[in-house]
């Protein structure tokens, strides 16, 4: 159970205080200024723990493996953080900006996982997805 749970908590405990980073970004600075850094950072720390958590193999072995998902992942990410950022700065609140994302991201992932990898369209989903949208109005009425 615990192998089940603690990459999901990983997940949210990641996104809580990377949210709070994100919306911490200095008005005044550029969002791009700002992630040379984030990525400077990301990237040490993962070759840290590759080293410490991996096999200790040669990371040429790995780099061996590539497809073309790392490459776009490392532009859709400049592209999610950046959307936060921009988004923060135009004054998204932390309490309703990532559940906006979130529920239109669930509808969308839903789509998706039913057409590229086959993943059951159930009513309970579409049922969840109608309550998401619900309570999506109830959050952001003013």
């Amino acid at each position: 159970m615990f192998n089940y749970v603690w990459p999901i908590a990983l997940v949210i405990f990641s996104n809580v205080v990377y949210q709070i980073c994100a919306k911490s970004v200095p008005q005044e600075m550029n969002p791009f200024a700002s992630l040379t850094v984030t990525y400077i950072i990301g990237a040490i720390a993962s070759a840290i723990l590759y080293f410490v958590l991996g096999k200790n193999d040669h990371l040429v072995n790995e780099y061996s493996k590539l497809n073309w998902a790392p490459f776009v992942l490392g532009i859709v990410i400049v592209g999610l953080e950046t959307g936060w950022i921009y988004a923060y700065k135009a004054g998204w609140q932390v309490s309703t900006g990532f559940i906006v994302q979130s529920a239109v991201l669930s509808v969308m992932l839903l789509v998706v996982g039913y057409f590229l990898y086959q993943e059951a369209f159930t009513w309970n989903k579409v049922v969840g997805v109608v309550i998401c949208l619900i309570g999506l109005v109830f959050i952001n009425y003013k």
